[in-house]
């Protein structure tokens, strides 16, 4: 029968304090690029000139194809090899976590435009508005109603995503809970450790989620 100890992990608290805070750190990161590349990618599919609007798509398609795990070893070691630059680890996760997460976003913010009412801009253009204008004063602060808990969704997917970055010896969480399970020989107090703390920060997120749902709904 084995003997559960977590007093073994405290003179690592440190480690496991400074991997959460990369871990948050990384997670605020992508979600802020993220959201960045999905506006401008949501826009952008929506375009009516075919040019501008199928590169779009085919980014979404994509990136929500691949699996993310596979994108974060490809940015690191692929990328380099073909644009024949150098490109540090951070580099590549934020930049395949932040694409891979704008492509998710983009859907969402493409999605929450289209279904704001037709006759709504039909009724802005008829007072003069310019597109720019009807997106920005009649369209995007509904279409933002409906987004939110879909786009917070998103953003709770991005913080478990960062998960992976220990696989780039990125010292996130994971990344310091393993090399604490290695040094003390106590894997499950620490995978066990590491997923309570994952388990305090996206329980809330969820249940807030959940909540501006059902506020959407009544």
């Amino acid at each position: 029968m084995y003997e559960w100890n977590f007093a073994y992990l405290w003179q690592y608290r440190q480690l496991f304090a400074s991997g959460l805070l990369v871990t948050v750190g990384y997670s605020l990161l992508c979600i802020l690029f993220g959201l960045s590349v999905g506006l401008i990618s949501g826009l952008g599919g929506l375009a009516r000139s075919r040019l501008i609007s199928l590169p779009f798509k085919w980014y979404v398609e994509l990136f929500r194809a691949t699996p993310v795990l596979v994108l974060i070893i490809w940015f690191y070691y692929a990328l380099p090899v073909l644009i024949g630059v150098a490109m540090t680890a951070q580099v590549a996760a934020i930049l395949a976590l932040s694409l891979y997460g704008g492509a998710f976003y983009s859907e969402i913010i493409r999605g929450g435009i289209v279904s704001i009412d037709a006759g709504q801009s039909d009724a802005a253009r008829a007072l003069g508005m310019t597109r720019f204008q009807l997106m920005r004063r009649v369209v995007l602060p509904q279409a933002l109603r409906r987004m939110t808990p879909p786009l917070m969704n998103q953003s709770i997917m991005q913080l478990k995503n960062t998960s992976l970055l220990s696989v780039l010896a990125l010292p996130d969480l994971v990344y310091q809970g393993q090399a604490v399970a290695h040094e003390t020989y106590r894997p499950l107090e620490a995978y066990t450790l590491i997923a309570a703390m994952y388990i305090a920060i996206l329980l809330p997120a969820s249940k807030l989620v959940r909540r501006l749902e059902s506020k959407r709904s009544e």
